[in-house]
């Protein structure tokens, strides 16, 4: 049995953010704003700008980031060899900590994936 170790995070974090929503109004709007407009698809489209994000919140070793990076990547049709590959660069760039990091990463994507093919009917293959 699986655990739902990032849905559970993104889910308490979230609500703990209403909080920061209420208080901080003009701030969380301005940075919805600005996360809307930086992962807007352009010459990079929003998978590439995912995976970036993915690889940042790797190197800087957010945790939360991994589960909200990991759930868009699904979202967005990442595969896992592309998460992979992408950990890759994290970890040549980021050396041991974002080795670490890139694990924790690999598991917030594949909880998501489970979630979502549990969601759809689609069996693991």
């Amino acid at each position: 049995m699986s655990s739902n170790r990032y849905q559970d995070l993104t889910a308490n974090t979230n609500q703990h953010l209403i909080s920061l929503r209420n208080g901080l109004p003009g701030v969380m709007q301005g940075f919805g704003a600005l996360a809307r407009s930086a992962m807007a698809p352009g010459v990079l489209d929003e998978k590439t700008k995912e995976l970036i994000a993915m690889a940042i919140g790797v190197a800087v070793r957010c945790e939360d980031c991994l589960g909200f990076h990991g759930k868009a990547l699904v979202r967005v049709g990442a595969t896992e060899e592309e998460v992979r590959e992408m950990l890759g660069v994290a970890v040549y760039m980021g050396g041991g900590p974002s080795l670490m990091y890139a694990a924790h990463a690999l598991e917030a994507f594949e909880e998501f994936s489970r979630a979502a093919q549990a969601k759809t009917g689609q069996v693991e293959r």
